[in-house]
């Protein structure tokens, strides 16, 4: 006897969250601790957990650790600061200064210890040349609202920082770098994990240029003209890498893998669209909705019903002035692509807890989430017009609400298809 598909489907989302909780993984993939000094330093929205479950292993430790407001742990020497995400501000650009000062002098007897995880391209904020953080906000609001993948992104803010793409390493040279990341990005690339900080990449401004281009960004004259002098980007085989050991030591299929797992053992058959997708989430939802109804059509009655599992991280472009993040606008443009079919449920969510800018992880849908909403006078159409897909869920109460999960691997999507 199955559960509610509402409640299995929050619990397979609690569980994929669960197995990247760095306090139930780290301590297994670190090194043993060194006898000489050691420096604890990070970023990103899991990295204070991340801090706090490397101080359980191996005591209080020296160190800075940059993370999202709301998501400080508690350690007992590693210093936690909290800083804004998505757009960058000025606590997180002192913090960074700081971080960089923590490392200058450090010699080849030493060892750093970095914590990276999804979140810390914005919270590690240090601007090239004369560019502004009021400009460097601007740039990042604007590739937020492109529609522009996160991986295109980040080239771009690497290009625009002195600490994205290996440069925060090459500042702790000639100390030997242990980084341990957790994986936000589809393809799990170390080097787009947080704009890479301590990993090398083979971009060029010019690419940088590109991005902003293609997708239509408009950028302030000293983003321009810090592109046209070239970047501080250090390339793979700079000699400053080669005592940098960079490491996923949790990602998206992990978590995938443990709601299979737990899907199965509930009787349900489970199909993996993969734990990498990209694309705009509305025509990802319609994808997903036409393979539901599709799968249903085959299932006979007494059939086992299925679990549709997903991860990776869709994009919206943005249309409208409303709140809605990736998540939720697939939530929304599956229901209305679903149209009440009976027998079919979703979720979607950020495993952060944070989708898009909304404090909210993400949204449940049913065979009834047009009819709630249309008692509610909330219209699905009409929100998904001006992304406002946040706005629709909280009326008819559709919400996933988590809070601070302390972890990052990316969206979580799973649908219920049950015979009728």
């Amino acid at each position: 006897m199955h559960t509610a598909p509402e409640t299995t489907l929050r619990r397979l989302f609690d569980r994929a969250v669960a197995v990247a909780d760095p306090m139930q993984s780290l301590a297994a993939h670190l090194p043993p601790k060194p006898a000489g000094r050691v420096v604890v330093i990070g970023a990103g929205k899991a990295s204070a957990r991340m801090a706090e479950a490397v101080e359980a292993a191996w005591g209080p430790c020296d160190g800075l650790v940059i993370t999202r407001y709301g998501y400080a742990r508690p350690c007992q020497g590693i210093e936690i600061v909290e800083a804004a995400h998505p757009v960058p501000d000025a606590a997180g650009q002192a913090a960074t200064a700081r971080m960089l000062e923590l490392l200058q002098g450090l010699g080849e007897e030493d060892f750093v210890l970095a914590l990276i995880s999804g979140g810390a391209s914005a919270l590690l904020t240090a601007p090239l040349g004369e560019i502004t953080l009021a400009e460097k906000q601007a740039v990042n609001a604007g590739l937020l609202a492109s529609g522009a993948p996160i991986t295109q992104m980040n080239v771009v803010r690497k290009h625009l920082s002195q600490v994205k793409g290996g440069q925060l390493a090459a500042a702790a040279y000639p100390a030997a770098m242990h980084t341990l990341m957790i994986s936000d990005v589809p393809g799990d690339d170390m080097a787009m994990i947080g704009s890479g900080p301590t990993v090398g990449d083979a971009s060029t401004s010019r690419d940088a240029q590109a991005i902003l281009t293609q997708w239509g960004v408009a950028v302030p004259a000293s983003v321009t003209r810090a592109l046209a002098a070239g970047s501080q980007v250090v390339p793979p085989d700079d000699a400053r890498l080669s005592r940098v050991m960079n490491r996923i030591y949790a990602a998206p299929k992990q978590s995938l893998d443990a709601a299979q797992a737990l899907a199965e053992a509930e009787g349900f058959r489970v199909i993996r669209l993969g734990n990498d997708l990209e694309g705009e989430a509305r025509e990802v939802a319609r994808a997903h909705a036409a393979l539901a109804l599709q799968e249903q059509a085959r299932l006979h009655p007494g059939d086992a019903p299925i679990v549709i599992l997903s991860g990776g991280e869709l994009t919206v472009t943005r249309r409208g002035d409303g709140v809605g993040g990736p998540n939720a606008e697939y939530a929304l443009a599956l229901t209305l692509a679903l149209n009440g079919a009976a027998g079919i449920w979703g979720l979607a969510c950020d495993t952060d807890g944070v989708d898009g800018a909304a404090e909210v992880a993400g949204a449940i849908i049913g065979p009834d989430t047009l009819a709630r909403g249309g008692a509610a006078r909330a219209d699905a159409e009409s929100a998904l017009a001006v992304n406002d897909a946040h706005g629709f869920f909280g009326r008819i109460g559709g919400q996933v609400v988590t809070g601070p999960t302390l972890t990052n691997v990316n969206d979580f999507r799973a649908m219920i298809v049950h015979p009728v």
